[in-house]
Protein backbone atom coordinates (compact mmCIF):
# COMPACT_ATOMS: atom_id res chain seq x y z
CA UNK A 1 0.00 0.00 0.00
CA UNK A 2 2.97 2.30 -0.42
CA UNK A 3 1.06 4.31 -3.04
CA UNK A 4 -1.73 4.98 -0.53
CA UNK A 5 0.50 6.36 2.23
CA UNK A 6 -0.64 9.87 3.07
CA UNK A 7 -3.95 9.50 1.20
CA UNK A 8 -7.34 9.47 2.86
CA UNK A 9 -9.62 6.52 3.57
CA UNK A 10 -13.30 7.20 4.23
CA UNK A 11 -14.93 4.62 6.51
CA UNK A 12 -18.70 4.63 6.96
CA UNK A 13 -19.45 2.81 10.19
CA UNK A 14 -16.04 3.42 11.70
CA UNK A 15 -16.39 3.07 15.46
CA UNK A 16 -16.57 -0.71 15.91
CA UNK A 17 -16.47 -4.07 14.15
CA UNK A 18 -15.17 -4.11 10.59
CA UNK A 19 -14.92 -0.33 10.32
CA UNK A 20 -12.74 0.08 13.41
CA UNK A 21 -10.51 -2.83 12.40
CA UNK A 22 -10.02 -1.35 8.95
CA UNK A 23 -9.24 2.06 10.44
CA UNK A 24 -6.49 0.48 12.56
CA UNK A 25 -5.04 -1.51 9.66
CA UNK A 26 -5.03 1.37 7.20
CA UNK A 27 -3.66 3.89 9.69
CA UNK A 28 -0.85 1.47 10.52
CA UNK A 29 -0.02 1.48 6.81
CA UNK A 30 0.09 5.28 6.68
CA UNK A 31 -3.39 6.25 5.51
CA UNK A 32 -5.29 9.20 6.95
CA UNK A 33 -8.69 8.21 8.31
CA UNK A 34 -12.04 9.98 8.00
CA UNK A 35 -14.73 8.04 9.81
CA UNK A 36 -18.49 8.39 10.16
CA UNK A 37 -20.27 6.71 13.05
CA UNK A 38 -23.43 7.18 15.07
CA UNK A 39 -22.92 6.45 18.76
CA UNK A 40 -24.58 7.48 21.97
CA UNK A 41 -22.69 9.15 24.77
CA UNK A 42 -21.85 5.80 26.41
CA UNK A 43 -19.86 4.70 23.34
CA UNK A 44 -18.02 7.98 22.76
CA UNK A 45 -15.07 7.09 24.99
CA UNK A 46 -14.38 4.07 22.79
CA UNK A 47 -14.27 6.37 19.76
CA UNK A 48 -11.91 8.73 21.58
CA UNK A 49 -9.66 5.79 22.44
CA UNK A 50 -9.70 4.61 18.82
CA UNK A 51 -8.82 8.11 17.62
CA UNK A 52 -5.85 8.25 19.97
CA UNK A 53 -4.68 4.84 18.81
CA UNK A 54 -4.82 5.88 15.15
CA UNK A 55 -2.99 9.16 15.79
CA UNK A 56 -0.05 7.20 17.19
CA UNK A 57 0.73 6.16 13.61
CA UNK A 58 1.39 9.78 12.66
CA UNK A 59 -1.64 10.07 10.39
CA UNK A 60 -4.49 12.57 10.28
CA UNK A 61 -7.80 11.44 11.80
CA UNK A 62 -11.26 13.00 11.70
CA UNK A 63 -14.40 11.31 13.03
CA UNK A 64 -17.98 12.52 12.51
CA UNK A 65 -20.63 11.34 14.98
CA UNK A 66 -23.58 11.66 12.63
CA UNK A 67 -26.12 9.70 10.61
CA UNK A 68 -24.20 8.38 7.60
CA UNK A 69 -27.45 8.07 5.63
CA UNK A 70 -28.30 11.76 5.98
CA UNK A 71 -27.67 14.22 3.16
CA UNK A 72 -26.29 16.84 5.55
CA UNK A 73 -23.70 14.35 6.82
CA UNK A 74 -22.55 13.60 3.29
CA UNK A 75 -22.27 17.33 2.61
CA UNK A 76 -20.22 18.00 5.76
CA UNK A 77 -17.86 15.08 5.22
CA UNK A 78 -17.46 15.89 1.53
CA UNK A 79 -16.58 19.50 2.33
CA UNK A 80 -14.00 18.36 4.87
CA UNK A 81 -12.41 15.88 2.46
CA UNK A 82 -12.18 18.41 -0.35
CA UNK A 83 -10.16 20.64 1.95
CA UNK A 84 -8.09 17.79 3.40
CA UNK A 85 -7.17 16.38 -0.02
CA UNK A 86 -6.60 19.69 -1.74
CA UNK A 87 -9.67 19.34 -3.92
CA UNK A 88 -9.33 15.62 -4.50
CA UNK A 89 -5.71 15.69 -5.63
CA UNK A 90 -4.93 12.92 -5.00
CA UNK A 91 -8.40 11.35 -4.79
CA UNK A 92 -9.50 9.18 -1.91
CA UNK A 93 -7.60 5.94 -1.68
CA UNK A 94 -10.33 3.83 -0.09
CA UNK A 95 -14.05 4.14 0.66
CA UNK A 96 -15.49 1.47 2.96
CA UNK A 97 -19.26 1.17 3.39
CA UNK A 98 -19.80 -0.79 6.61
CA UNK A 99 -23.15 0.42 7.90
CA UNK A 100 -25.00 -2.08 10.09
CA UNK A 101 -28.18 -0.36 11.16
CA UNK A 102 -31.52 -1.86 10.22
CA UNK A 103 -34.69 -3.54 11.39
CA UNK A 104 -34.47 -7.13 12.60
CA UNK A 105 -38.11 -8.17 12.50
CA UNK A 106 -40.13 -10.85 10.73
CA UNK A 107 -42.12 -9.98 7.64
CA UNK A 108 -45.18 -11.74 9.04
CA UNK A 109 -46.48 -12.03 12.60
CA UNK A 110 -49.80 -12.45 14.39
CA UNK A 111 -49.56 -8.92 15.75
CA UNK A 112 -48.85 -5.93 13.47
CA UNK A 113 -46.65 -4.54 16.26
CA UNK A 114 -44.30 -7.52 15.91
CA UNK A 115 -43.80 -7.51 12.15
CA UNK A 116 -41.64 -5.11 10.16
CA UNK A 117 -43.34 -1.90 9.13
CA UNK A 118 -43.04 -0.16 5.80
CA UNK A 119 -41.01 2.61 7.40
CA UNK A 120 -38.59 0.12 8.99
CA UNK A 121 -38.17 -1.83 5.77
CA UNK A 122 -37.49 1.28 3.73
CA UNK A 123 -35.11 2.67 6.38
CA UNK A 124 -33.09 -0.55 6.35
CA UNK A 125 -32.80 -0.48 2.57
CA UNK A 126 -31.85 3.19 2.61
CA UNK A 127 -29.12 2.89 5.24
CA UNK A 128 -27.59 -0.44 4.27
CA UNK A 129 -27.88 -0.33 0.47
CA UNK A 130 -29.06 2.91 -1.14
CA UNK A 131 -26.73 5.10 0.90
CA UNK A 132 -23.74 3.60 -0.93
CA UNK A 133 -25.07 5.04 -4.18
CA UNK A 134 -25.69 8.47 -2.65
CA UNK A 135 -22.20 8.62 -1.15
CA UNK A 136 -20.59 7.68 -4.47
CA UNK A 137 -22.69 10.26 -6.31
CA UNK A 138 -21.65 13.07 -3.96
CA UNK A 139 -17.99 12.07 -3.73
CA UNK A 140 -17.73 11.75 -7.51
CA UNK A 141 -19.39 15.13 -8.06
CA UNK A 142 -16.89 16.65 -5.62
CA UNK A 143 -14.02 15.10 -7.63
CA UNK A 144 -12.92 13.07 -4.60
CA UNK A 145 -12.96 9.76 -6.48
CA UNK A 146 -10.54 8.99 -9.28
CA UNK A 147 -8.02 6.59 -10.73
CA UNK A 148 -6.95 4.07 -8.11
CA UNK A 149 -9.82 4.65 -5.68
CA UNK A 150 -11.03 1.38 -4.17
CA UNK A 151 -14.64 1.19 -2.96
CA UNK A 152 -15.69 -1.69 -0.69
CA UNK A 153 -19.10 -2.55 0.76
CA UNK A 154 -19.66 -5.08 3.53
CA UNK A 155 -22.22 -7.75 2.71
CA UNK A 156 -23.10 -11.12 4.24
CA UNK A 157 -24.27 -14.58 3.29
CA UNK A 158 -27.69 -13.32 4.34
CA UNK A 159 -27.97 -11.73 0.89
CA UNK A 160 -28.86 -15.17 -0.46
CA UNK A 161 -29.93 -17.08 2.67
CA UNK A 162 -32.88 -16.78 5.03
CA UNK A 163 -32.70 -16.49 8.82
CA UNK A 164 -35.49 -15.77 11.31
CA UNK A 165 -35.96 -12.03 11.77
CA UNK A 166 -33.22 -11.17 9.24
CA UNK A 167 -35.51 -10.47 6.28
CA UNK A 168 -35.16 -6.67 6.09
CA UNK A 169 -31.36 -6.83 6.34
CA UNK A 170 -31.22 -9.76 3.92
CA UNK A 171 -33.13 -7.73 1.34
CA UNK A 172 -30.82 -4.76 1.89
CA UNK A 173 -27.71 -6.90 1.45
CA UNK A 174 -29.04 -8.32 -1.82
CA UNK A 175 -29.72 -4.77 -3.04
CA UNK A 176 -26.27 -3.67 -1.86
CA UNK A 177 -24.59 -6.36 -3.98
CA UNK A 178 -26.63 -5.25 -6.99
CA UNK A 179 -25.58 -1.64 -6.37
CA UNK A 180 -21.94 -2.74 -6.23
CA UNK A 181 -22.20 -4.39 -9.65
CA UNK A 182 -23.86 -1.35 -11.22
CA UNK A 183 -21.37 1.09 -9.72
CA UNK A 184 -18.48 -1.10 -10.88
CA UNK A 185 -19.84 -0.91 -14.42
CA UNK A 186 -20.28 2.85 -14.35
CA UNK A 187 -17.00 3.71 -12.59
CA UNK A 188 -14.65 1.41 -14.51
CA UNK A 189 -13.91 4.11 -17.06
CA UNK A 190 -12.71 6.33 -14.19
CA UNK A 191 -10.23 3.71 -12.98
CA UNK A 192 -12.30 3.14 -9.82
CA UNK A 193 -13.04 -0.37 -8.57
CA UNK A 194 -16.09 -1.40 -6.54
CA UNK A 195 -16.35 -4.73 -4.72
CA UNK A 196 -18.46 -6.26 -1.97
CA UNK A 197 -16.71 -8.17 0.81
CA UNK A 198 -18.71 -11.06 2.24
CA UNK A 199 -17.35 -11.75 5.69
CA UNK A 200 -18.09 -14.96 7.51
CA UNK A 201 -19.87 -14.95 10.85
CA UNK A 202 -17.94 -12.45 12.96
CA UNK A 203 -18.25 -11.34 16.57
CA UNK A 204 -19.34 -7.72 16.17
CA UNK A 205 -21.93 -5.53 17.91
CA UNK A 206 -24.17 -5.98 14.85
CA UNK A 207 -24.08 -9.79 15.13
CA UNK A 208 -25.19 -9.62 18.75
CA UNK A 209 -28.42 -7.92 17.64
CA UNK A 210 -29.51 -10.74 15.30
CA UNK A 211 -32.17 -13.02 16.81
CA UNK A 212 -30.69 -16.45 17.47
CA UNK A 213 -27.13 -15.31 16.87
CA UNK A 214 -25.83 -17.85 19.39
CA UNK A 215 -26.92 -20.68 17.11
CA UNK A 216 -25.47 -18.85 14.12
CA UNK A 217 -22.11 -18.73 15.90
CA UNK A 218 -22.24 -22.42 16.82
CA UNK A 219 -23.06 -23.45 13.24
CA UNK A 220 -20.29 -21.28 11.80
CA UNK A 221 -17.69 -22.62 14.23
CA UNK A 222 -18.68 -26.18 13.40
CA UNK A 223 -18.63 -25.79 9.61
CA UNK A 224 -15.68 -23.43 9.07
CA UNK A 225 -12.75 -25.49 7.74
CA UNK A 226 -10.39 -22.97 9.33
CA UNK A 227 -11.75 -23.95 12.75
CA UNK A 228 -12.81 -20.50 13.96
CA UNK A 229 -15.05 -17.54 13.28
CA UNK A 230 -14.01 -14.74 11.00
CA UNK A 231 -12.39 -11.80 12.82
CA UNK A 232 -12.66 -8.11 11.93
CA UNK A 233 -8.90 -8.11 11.44
CA UNK A 234 -9.25 -10.73 8.68
CA UNK A 235 -11.44 -8.33 6.75
CA UNK A 236 -9.13 -5.38 7.45
CA UNK A 237 -6.16 -7.23 6.01
CA UNK A 238 -8.22 -8.18 2.96
CA UNK A 239 -9.13 -4.53 2.39
CA UNK A 240 -5.47 -3.53 2.58
CA UNK A 241 -4.46 -6.30 0.18
CA UNK A 242 -7.20 -5.46 -2.31
CA UNK A 243 -6.12 -1.81 -2.31
CA UNK A 244 -2.85 -2.72 -4.03
CA UNK A 245 -2.29 -1.32 -7.55
CA UNK A 246 -2.09 -4.89 -8.84
CA UNK A 247 -5.80 -5.42 -8.09
CA UNK A 248 -7.04 -2.81 -10.56
CA UNK A 249 -8.70 -5.50 -12.71
CA UNK A 250 -10.79 -6.87 -9.82
CA UNK A 251 -14.14 -5.10 -9.76
CA UNK A 252 -17.85 -5.84 -9.52
CA UNK A 253 -17.39 -8.92 -7.36
CA UNK A 254 -18.68 -10.37 -4.13
CA UNK A 255 -15.48 -11.58 -2.49
CA UNK A 256 -15.77 -14.07 0.38
CA UNK A 257 -13.53 -13.31 3.37
CA UNK A 258 -14.58 -16.23 5.55
CA UNK A 259 -11.83 -18.86 5.79
CA UNK A 260 -13.88 -21.15 3.55
CA UNK A 261 -17.02 -21.07 5.71
CA UNK A 262 -19.39 -20.56 2.77
CA UNK A 263 -18.09 -23.50 0.71
CA UNK A 264 -19.05 -26.14 3.25
CA UNK A 265 -22.49 -27.73 2.84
Amino acid sequence: MQGYRGRWALILGASSGFGAACARELAARGMNIAGVHLDRRAQRQAVADLTGELLEHGVEVRFFNANAAAAETRAAVTDFLRTATGGGKPPLGIVLHSLAFGALRPFTAASPAERVSREQLEMTLDVMASSLVYWVQDLLAAELLGGGTRIFAMTSLGSSRAWPGYGPVSAAKAALESNVRQLALELAAHGITVNALRAGVTMTPALAQIPGHERMIAVAEARNPSGRLTRPEDVARAVAALAAPETAWITGNVIAVDGGESIVA
